[in-house]
């Protein structure tokens, strides 16, 4: 996890030590750090290699381009 805001509140430092009781591995990443996190580089993957990009501009185009996507995986 990076160091954004939705992070760092009391909620979720409560459920970190709850995951952590369940021998979940956390670590925390630069706050920004594109490179080291999955979601970043599979967003860009996905909006650069996966689908056209004007199938980036209407969600539901979007949806429907990523769901035939993993259809086929």
């Amino acid at each position: 996890m990076n160091q954004a805001p939705i992070h760092t509140r009391d909620k979720m430092i409560e459920k970190l030590e709850e995951w952590k009781g369940k021998n979940f591995e956390i670590f925390w990443l630069p706050t920004y750090s594109p490179k080291r996190n999955l979601i970043e580089i599979l967003g860009k993957f996905i909006k650069y290699e996966w689908i056209e990009i004007d199938e980036t501009r209407k969600l539901e185009k979007f949806r429907k381009a990523i769901s035939k996507k993993c259809l086929i995986i």
